[in-house]
Order: C-alpha cells, then structure tokens, then sequence
C-alpha cells in the first residue's frame, strides 16, 4: 500500500513538472486556435499546407499510397525525432497537445463554420488563415510541444542546426510546397506559399517574444550576485 502510495505520489509530482497551469493552458489555447483556423477558413477555401499534410497529399497522389496509413506514419517518425533530439517531456506534451486538437476538430465540426467563406478571396484567405495557425502553434511551440508532426520536424531541425525556427519551418513546408507543383497548378500554391510564410513567422515570434528580455534580466541577476 506504501508503494502504491509513493509511487501515485511520483506520477503526480512528474505531471506537476511536466504540465503546470501555464503549459496546459497555452496549448490548449494554442490547439483551439490552430483548429478554429483551418475548419473556418482553409477548409472553406481550399488552401493546402506544406510539411506532413503536404507530403501525404504528394504521396497520395504519385504512388497511391492510402492517406489513413501515411499520415500515422509520419507523425510517428517525426515524434520519433522529436523523442531523440529534445526529450521524453517533448512527447508528453505533444501528445497532450495532439489530443487537444482532436478535441478541438471534433468540438468545430458539431457546427458550421461561423465565418464567411473567403473561397473567392484566396488571398485574404491565405493571410488570415496563416495569421491563426501562426498564432496558435506559436503558443503551442512556445511550450516545448507541437501540434502535429511538421512542427516536430521544424523543432528538430532548428535543434540541430541551431537556425531559428522560421526557417526551419519554412524550408520543410517550401520543400513539399515545390515538390507539390509537379500536381497541383502554381497559381494554387502561391496562396499556400503566403500562408505557411506568415505562419513561419508568427510561430517564431511568438516563440522567442520576451525570451531576450528574460535572458538580459537573468544575466544582470547574476552579475548582481557574482558582484
């Protein structure tokens, strides 16, 4: 009974670390965003996303390979990855965050879209849709997690090299973006172009926002002390 009691004590203290008020609330935020987006404006539009959603789209197409196979697939090496280079707490919190925008999708589509349609509006639509999955996986990215896998590869990459993270999402999503020309018409992929272009970019100031700051104000403390 002492062990069972120590070791529901553990779990406990470990979940503590591993999801305190903030993260949860962050992703779950995050996750509601990100969803809220694609349901009620890409969907509606049309719009194409590069990374994973990009490659199972490429992969369907060339070699016919089923879309419910794939996509488990490359989610499962992208965490895989993500597991190597930046830790268990990384898939804890990625799969908290996966879970949440299952929830999320499910939860938008018990109703309709509660935005206009901007399917005659591409561009409009490309920017705001890469405005709210920016702003949501920020917020998600900011907590060590991703949403799914192409923000896991992002984090990797950006792990390895040490670039910042807009690159690397960029150079995975224009990657598959131009591998995607070879079937889908270019004046389509210029409009999923800007989106993950504007997303890349708020994901990364979202994620480094108030980081310097906080490094500035930690350096200064320790002069103070070492003073």
């Amino acid at each position: 009974m002492k062990q069972l009691k120590k070791l529901a004590c553990r779990i406990v203290q470990e979940l503590s670390v591993t999801f305190p008020p903030r993260t949860v609330l962050s992703i779950i935020l995050g996750t509601a965003i990100t969803t809220f987006g694609i349901y009620n404006i890409h969907q509606q539009a049309d719009i194409t996303e590069g990374g994973i959603l990009g490659l199972i789209l490429l992969f369907n197409f060339w070699l016919g390979m089923s879309s419910s196979i794939l996509s488990p697939v490359l989610d499962a090496l992208s965490y895989a990855l993500g597991f190597r280079f930046l830790g268990k707490e990384f898939l804890k919190t990625s799969i908290f965050a996966t879970i949440c925008m299952a929830g999320f999708f499910r939860l938008w589509e018990l109703f309709p879209p509660v935005l206009p349609s901007l399917a005659g509006y591409p561009l409009l639509a490309a920017l705001a849709g890469g405005c709210f999955i920016g702003t949501g996986c920020g917020l998600v990215v900011r907590q060590g997690a991703s949403c799914a896998g192409d923000d896991a590869l992002a984090l990797v990459i950006s792990k390895v090299t040490g670039c910042r993270i807009s690159r690397a999402y960029l150079l995975t999503d224009v990657s598959v973006l131009v591998l995607s020309l070879s079937y889908i018409p270019a004046g389509r992929i210029v409009y999923s172009l800007i989106t993950v272009t504007v997303s890349s970019f708020l994901i990364d100031f979202i994620q480094n926002f108030g980081v310097q700051k906080e490094d500035e104000d930690s350096d200064k403390e320790t002069l103070a002390d070492n003073g």
